[in-house]
């Protein structure tokens, strides 16, 4: 599955893990994606969405 979210496009950030002596390794971060029955366009469709769009009521879950 594709870490992106379906409604707001939020996707995997990138950066660097340092640690205490300054060394620096690289990271991911990616957001908590959900796949969730929801409808779309009067549809039911499993849509992969972000906790963040289910809690706020972006989706309208089947």
């Amino acid at each position: 599955m594709a870490h992106i979210c379906e409604v707001c496009g939020k996707g995997i950030m990138s950066g660097n893990n340092v640690s205490h002596s300054n060394r620096h390794t690289k990271a991911a971060w990616k957001p908590n994606v959900q796949t969730v029955r929801a409808v779309v366009d009067g549809e039911v469709k499993r849509v992969n969405v972000c906790t963040r769009c289910l809690r706020s009521g972006k989706v309208t879950r089947a």
